[in-house]
């Protein structure tokens, strides 16, 4: 299930094809700091060039209207937020929009929309956006919520290289987010994605009121996941104003970090990617974050509702980090 990690002692992080507990996943947070980034950079190292990241862009490609009730989602009809409804994107507007993306430099192009799931006639208007995108060169990710049997199969013929769909957080602290949807329909969907073929994007949000034996949870759940995700995002949550968790006090940045070189180190061989909640960061704690083992951004102005650094400033940075695309 992992990849054993070999450390410059001779030391191995964790047996190989061994299960992950949280236990052992609260060890790794609970290392010193410089220490546990270290481990991470050595781990990184064994199976990524530290010098390069992937770079994503995220579409939203139908925004708003989403009967779930995610307590930290400005796009939920159960809260009053500054997030008004659209209607679904034109084929020509998404492949015009992937195309500025490419052209920025984004490798992947990734399309969400505001569902709980999609219905099939839904699903089929996505079906020519994953093919024209993918005409494009780009790698091809969607996030459309929960898959009802078939339609990861449907996707995965269009052209579809990922599908996205994150735990959020851990089992015991998934009811205090969502109420509308169960842990176990998240896991559900995963498998029909895997198998269909698909890869998997799979993280979670940090700052949700969560404890660091959460988080440890949350990591756990992802590690464990047979085989792991290609892709794990670890996002720190962006406070809208009316969601419940609007008034969630701030992840100290070094939890975060320490996130990130945890993800690494138990997912050893998997893109981790900086993601949400990366505007109110500053140049150095992101720095940190690749050290600590992140290869991979989401790229552009905007995320799906929220901000996010822009295109210049990413490449200013990346400049200043000798870092490279992949």
């Amino acid at each position: 299930m992992q990849k054993t990690v070999e450390f410059s002692k001779g030391a191995t992080l964790h047996p190989e094809n061994a299960a992950w507990s949280v236990e052992d996943v609260e060890a790794l947070y609970n290392l010193p700091f410089m220490e546990l980034v270290f481990r991470a950079a050595e781990a990184h190292r064994q199976f990524f060039d530290p010098s390069k990241i992937q770079l994503s862009t995220l579409l939203s490609i139908k925004t708003g209207g989403c009967s779930e009730d995610c307590g930290y989602c400005p796009q939920s009809t159960h809260h009053e937020t500054a997030v008004e409804d659209q209607p679904m994107l034109s084929v020509d507007e998404v492949v015009g929009l992937a195309k500025q993306a490419r052209a920025n430099g984004a490798g992947r192009f990734c399309m969400g929309a505001a569902w709980r799931g999609p219905k099939d006639a839904d699903l089929e208007k996505t079906l020519d956006m994953v093919r024209r995108v993918k005409e494009l060169g780009l790698e091809t990710c969607a996030t459309f919520g929960l898959l009802r049997d078939g339609q990861a199969e449907k996707l995965k013929d269009a052209g579809l290289d990922y599908y996205n769909h994150n735990l959020d957080t851990a089992p015991e602290k998934y009811g205090d987010i969502i109420q509308t949807r169960a842990y176990e329909d998240r896991l559900d969907t995963l498998g029909k994605v895997r198998q269909a073929g698909l890869s998997v994007c799979c993280g979670g949000i940090v700052g949700l009121n969560e404890t660091r034996r959460d988080r440890a949870g949350l990591i756990v759940q992802l590690a464990n996941l047979e085989p792991q995700p290609e892709s794990v995002p670890i996002n720190n949550l962006v406070k809208v104003d009316g969601t419940p968790l609007e008034d969630a006090p701030d992840l100290d940045w070094t939890e975060f970090v320490r996130t990130i070189a945890v993800a690494r180190l138990t997912m050893p061989s998997s893109y981790v990617r900086l993601s949400a909640g990366r505007r109110g960061m500053s140049e150095a704690v992101q720095a940190l974050c690749f050290m600590a083992g992140a290869n991979s951004i989401f790229y552009g102005d905007k995320l799906l509702t929220t901000g996010n650094p822009d295109v210049d400033a990413d490449r200013a940075l990346m400049a200043k980090l000798d870092l490279q695309t992949l």
